[in-house]
């Protein structure tokens, strides 16, 4: 019994001398478990400060967290998130960088890198080099009907990319010093980008938008005016691509369908109650279109029957105008109309017609 005893003070006093020979030959290790324990410690507290939208402590506790355990990408990527949200750009790209340094695969982490690169600094190389990064990184597709698909989300961010690389593309474009040739090289690689965005998304509002104007500054006033319809159709209450197509109408001097495009600006500015700088650029486009229609004979007809549909909007306002609005389902609540599902429908698909798109051939 006395030597069982023996063998097993033996063996345990060998184990941890072992384990403390080990320790010392490998101090470096040990102290970077202890600081990886410690660091995650600080994140959690981080974690909890974020969701608390404590931001000032939650920078304290993730900068402490990320000192002990410089890998741990979810701290750093929350930093980011919050230096935006101070404006504090040059640390939230220092944030994000150090975020898919760690994880490399973090493509959110890339993605907003190089949207804060591209429109808060003016720094497109880099913003690009990481949207050409997203683009080209290859991940193992996986399906498991109806519990888990990564080929949307995957196809989702190149998309994104490709749109987000078009927009530094055609900033790009805007900062070449006047250098005509630069500027259609830019708006080129633009046009490219968004195309691409648009193959693998084709039903994206802000692409379409977007790769009119591109079309638009480049001179290629037939493809702008497509994109810019095609752009109305998926989102018909956004009054920026009405207002862009009527700026584009009114330059090939189709000045009744400028006017109706820029009415429609008008209405939506108004009734989504968008900045004063929109109201005021869209009243002076309008105002400026009117003078083209009475300067041109031919448009007398045209603003007569503009006339006519005020005076009809004014006869609604009769003894008998509640009897209206009820038979047009229209209700007034607190002095302002409320149109009903019907009407809305009705209004979207008003909104949503492009009446010129006639004027641009499709090839």
């Amino acid at each position: 019994m006395k030597v069982k005893k023996l063998i097993s003070f033996l063996f345990s006093t060998a184990l941890i001398a072992g384990i403390g020979f080990a320790i010392y030959l490998n101090q470096d290790f040990c102290k970077i478990q202890i600081n990886k324990v410690k660091g995650m410690y600080y994140v959690h507290k981080g974690d909890i400060a974020y969701k608390e939208l404590k931001m000032n402590k939650a920078i304290k506790m993730y900068n402490q967290g990320v000192r002990l355990f410089p890998g741990h990408y979810g701290a750093w990527y929350n930093l980011g998130n919050i230096y935006v949200a101070y404006e504090d750009y040059p640390s939230a790209l220092y944030a994000y960088s150090q975020a898919f340094k760690h994880n490399p695969r973090l493509m959110i982490a890339r993605m907003n890198y190089g949207i804060i690169a591209t429109e808060k600094l003016g720094n497109f190389d880099i913003a690009i080099e990481q949207f050409d990064k997203i683009i080209k990184t290859k991940r193992h597709l996986l399906t498991i009907p109806y519990v888990y698909d990564n080929k949307v989300s995957s196809k989702v961010n190149k998309a994104i990319a490709y749109y987000n690389k078009g927009v530094a593309y055609r900033m790009k474009s805007l900062y070449s010093d006047d250098n005509w040739e630069k500027q259609r090289k830019y708006l080129g690689k633009a046009i490219n980008s968004y195309k691409k965005s648009i193959k693998i998304d084709p039903n994206r509002y802000d692409t379409w938008y977007n790769l009119g104007i591109a079309y638009h500054i480049s001179g290629n006033f037939n493809d702008a005016g497509i994109s810019y319809c095609r752009a109305i159709e998926l989102e018909p209450m956004n009054f920026e691509a009405h207002y862009n197509l009527a700026v584009l109408l009114r330059r090939l001097r189709h000045y009744q369908e400028s006017y109706d495009e820029i009415e429609k600006a008008s209405t939506l500015v108004t009734a989504l109650d968008t900045n004063s700088n929109a109201q005021e650029y869209v009243a002076m486009m309008m105002n400026d279109i009117t003078k083209n229609l009475y300067q041109n004979p031919e448009y007398k007809n045209y603003l007569k029957s503009i006339v006519d549909k005020e005076k009809v909007k004014i006869k609604k306002h009769s003894p008998n105008k509640d009897k209206e609005i009820k038979e047009n389902k229209v209700n007034l609540i607190n002095g302002k109309i409320a149109v009903s599902d019907e009407n809305d429908k009705a209004i979207l698909r008003s909104f949503g017609i492009c009446p010129s798109i006639h004027f641009f051939t499709f090839e």
